[in-house]
């Protein structure tokens, strides 16, 4: 998963960094896992624009993935790895033993023609999914699910992961990249291995161009606003524009907005490192 820089032979090119697709096997998703993907441009149901700088972007097919690996005890053979530009990370093809055909978000390391199995009867090998409570201390995972039954959750997006740090009752505690500790129910599901990807966070488009093929328009800065569009608008000249905050007036930059109240509170043992 190397990535490819470009020679300056244009001003796009100049700071352009991107995946070289070195790990994909093939361009053609599989067509009984595809479905139609629509696009609201940022407009609601009587086409009145309700979110800002959303619209265009290229035409997307949406792959169905499989968040749950609830097939328990059937082997799976890993046939393609593929680019979804609906996510991240690679996904991969898994042909089942009963010929059923799924799409999971791939692992990293995971090849062409190795098999994967999911349940109780699994190995904590790369790619096999485990319930929480078989999974050995101090094993990296992703694609952590919150509740039992309701698929992943956590830990989706490329190069992600969470380490299982210890287990105590019916609760397994996990920490997680931003340095948060959470307790998650052992009976929940999670993914042996880091996703696939890691190098997305290097990644640079080079232009805003490729912004607008991703369905971004541009975005105005809230301090060149006047101050009845923004609380940061308005001044002479190069104003600063005050504390940073929202266009609805919500503090920003070390605020905290989370609920006092909200009931997962209790399941986080340590909150993540500023």
């Amino acid at each position: 998963m190397a990535l490819r820089k470009f020679k300056p032979t244009t001003p796009g090119q100049r700071n352009k960094i991107i995946s070289a697709f070195d790990d994909i096997t093939t361009s053609r998703p599989e067509k009984s896992l595809v479905k139609g993907k629509h696009k609201s441009g940022g407009r609601n149901n009587k086409g009145k624009m309700t979110l800002r700088y959303i619209g265009g972007g290229h035409k997307r097919s949406y792959r169905i993935i499989d968040f749950k690996r609830d097939k328990d005890g059937v082997p799976a053979t890993v046939k393609t790895i593929e680019y979804d530009p609906n996510r991240s990370a690679r996904i991969a093809l898994l042909f089942y033993a009963d010929g059923e055909k799924r799409y999971i978000v791939a692992p990293n390391g995971l090849k062409v023609g190795a098999t994967v199995l999911s349940g109780e009867k699994a190995t904590p090998d790369v790619g096999n999914t485990l319930f929480l409570r078989d999974i050995p201390l101090g094993t990296v995972v992703h694609n952590i699910e919150l509740k039992p039954g309701q698929g992943a959750k956590m830990a989706r997006s490329a190069g992600t992961y969470a380490q299982l740090t210890s287990r105590e009752g019916k609760y397994a505690s996990l920490k997680l990249p931003s340095g948060e500790i959470r307790m998650v129910l052992t009976t929940c599901k999670a993914t042996i291995g880091t996703t696939s990807n890691p190098d997305h966070m290097h990644e640079m488009s080079g232009k805003a161009g490729r912004s607008r093929w991703l369905g971004r328009r541009p975005r105005t800065r809230p301090v060149v606003m006047n101050p009845v569009d923004h609380p940061m608008g308005g001044g002479e000249g190069r104003a600063s524009g005050g504390h940073p905050r929202s266009r609805k007036g919500l503090p920003a930059k070390g605020y905290k907005t989370r609920n006092r109240k909200k009931a997962s509170n209790r399941l986080i043992v340590e909150r993540r490192k500023k």
